[in-house]
Parts: structure tokens; sequence; C-alpha cells
């Protein structure tokens, strides 16, 4: 009987890691001038926390995300001007953060390739 593959969740290090990323990649983004500003009336530990449920439902841990879809949830900031590059940035950030936690690039690529699934609902496309 073969054991089932580990979820990408389980693969990354399940909670703490999914944590620490978020944590760090939080700390990025609000220190680029590029995207900060869609930032400036959230309150980053409720944001945190919202990221760190999806990104756990979305890399096959358990879902305990209760938030909106992503169209919904960024339908604000494209009206501030939310593009492609914005999303680049963000993208830029993700990858860094997970390199910077020593995460295999097999890994980096396949976070990144789900959160690139999510680019044309959270620009609204």
């Amino acid at each position: 009987m073969s054991e089932a593959k580990p979820t990408l969740y389980e693969q990354l290090g399940g909670e703490a890691a999914v944590n620490a990323a978020v944590d760090i990649f939080y700390r990025k983004v609000l220190s680029d001038f590029r995207i900060n500003r869609f930032f400036d009336n959230s309150d980053i530990e409720k944001q945190a926390a919202k990221q760190k449920a999806f990104l756990t439902m979305a890399f096959g841990g358990p879902n305990n995300y209760t938030g909106t879809d992503m169209r919904t949830a960024h339908a604000r900031f494209v009206k501030m001007g939310l593009n492609d590059s914005h999303f680049d940035a963000v993208m830029e950030h993700l990858s860094g953060t997970l390199r910077e936690l020593k995460v295999p690039e097999e890994l980096v690529a396949q976070v990144a390739a789900i959160a690139e699934s999510t680019r044309s609902d959270v620009l609204g496309k």
C-alpha cells in the first residue's frame, strides 16, 4: 500500500512554515513603495491571519479560510489602480520570502503557480 503524497502544505513545513513565510512576506510588502499604499488602511494582523488561512487552504492544508473570494476582496484596490506591475511585485516578494526560508526551488515554483492562478481574479479581469 502506497502512502499518500504529502501536500504542498506539508512539504513546506505546515503551519509554522506558513506563519513564518506570511510574517516575512508582509514585512517585505509593507516596506515596498511600489505596493505598500494598498495596505495603508489595513489591519495588518487581521490581513496576515486571513493570508495564512488562505495559503494553508491553497496549499492543501486544513481549510479554515472564511474570507471573500479574490475578485471581491481586491475590487477596491483595482479602483485604486492595482495592476499587473503590483501583482508582479507581490509575486517577487512571495518567491523571495520562500527562498529566504530555504524552500526548495521546485516548491517555490509550485507556490508561484498557485499564486499566479489568482492574477485574473485579483486584478478583476
